[in-house]
């Protein structure tokens, strides 16, 4: 590489970092933020009535499992 194409690279590399900078900054547009996808923003998850009733039965079965290995164990 001759110094001619090292100046123009690196001149490439600062472009590239300063257009990072300014998404990064907030002064450019970009769709990766506008999209709240880098932001760390999540969009929260609704359940349904119906599923909710399915978790709780579940974990009121694994509730009543245990109990019932707790009463079993601790009667012997």
């Amino acid at each position: 590489m001759t110094r001619e194409e090292i100046v123009v690279a690196i001149d490439e590399e600062i472009s590239r970092l300063e257009k990072v900078r300014a998404l990064l900054q907030g002064s450019g547009n970009s769709k990766l933020f506008a999209s709240g996808s880098l932001t760390g923003v999540r969009k929260k998850r609704h359940l349904s009535a119906e599923a909710r009733k399915r978790i709780a039965d579940a974990q009121k079965r694994r509730w009543a499992k245990q109990k019932k290995q707790a009463t079993s164990t601790s009667a012997k």
